[in-house]
């Protein structure tokens, strides 16, 4: 399945918002009604809520799940609400804190990562791993964009666009790894989204967020393209950010030039 390539946020996980592309501007067009005009795009903004942050101190494995799991929380209450206002069904989430992720656990691959959060559709699960490279300063908003963006695979799932996106079909590898992604940039989106739906954060400033921005990182040079080039990757992030609206984070309509 495609998505257990993708669902995987570890270490690595601009330009003001643009008008609506469609796919005739993209190489690959991507058809499917689930994708390109799914429910989720019509209820409007994330409903405005407050999400309190937990105290953590560095080196503190057990704050920092517990942070984790509080940003959880905030992340269903929005989601939830967001999807009954479109008209779609919710399931929470299952988080489960590990020392390190068993191997083959979903048929993902083991990983020298100290750190890394994996999402399985399949038992919509989540397997979190926080070793030190995440413990080492907790001073910034990464672990809420982890969690975020890890949610978001979830809301993919219970609304469809998982599915759709392991259907889809593909030809040259070129076109599977556009496939990867649109889907991958949307999950970034989505956090966006959803943190500016929290957002002013009590304690929190514009600084704040410029510097989680700077820490997102894309494809590196020489890789297989499968989650986007960092510029990319925070333009959509910023974009999430910019209305909180699941509407502007349809990569799948969006021009190629805009998911490279």
């Amino acid at each position: 399945m495609k998505s257990l390539k993708t669902a995987v946020v570890a270490c690595a996980l601009v330009a003001p918002l643009v008008g609506t592309t469609n796919a005739a501007a993209a190489t690959y067009p991507v058809k499917h009604p689930k994708l390109i005009d799914n429910p989720l795009y019509t209820a409007g903004s994330l409903p405005t809520t407050t999400c309190a942050e937990t105290e953590v101190k560095n080196g503190s494995t057990e704050q920092a799940r517990a942070y984790f799991d509080a940003v959880i929380t905030c992340l269903e209450t929005t989601w939830e609400q967001h999807l009954a206002a479109a008209g779609l069904d919710y399931e929470p989430v299952k988080v489960k804190h590990v020392a390190k992720v068993p191997k083959n656990w979903c048929d993902f691959g083991t990983s020298k990562n100290d750190s890394r959060v994996l999402y399985c559709e399949q038992t919509r699960t989540m397997a979190v791993q926080i070793g030190k490279s995440w413990t080492k300063d907790l001073s910034d908003l990464w672990l809420l964009h982890i969690a975020s963006a890890v949610y978001a695979y979830h809301v993919q799932g219970l609304v469809g666009i998982g599915a759709a996106y392991d259907a889809a079909p593909y030809g040259k590898r070129a076109e599977l790894h556009e496939q990867s992604r649109r889907y991958e940039l949307q999950a970034t989106c989505l956090s966006g989204a959803f943190i500016k739906s929290v957002w002013p954060m009590e304690g929190r400033t514009s600084k704040d967020w410029n510097y989680l921005v700077s820490l997102i990182q894309g494809d590196a040079p020489g890789d297989e393209r499968w989650d986007g080039k960092t510029s990319t990757q925070r333009f959509w992030l910023k974009r999430g950010f910019a209305t909180a609206d699941p509407r502007s984070c349809n990569t799948w309509t969006a021009a190629s030039s805009k998911v490279a």
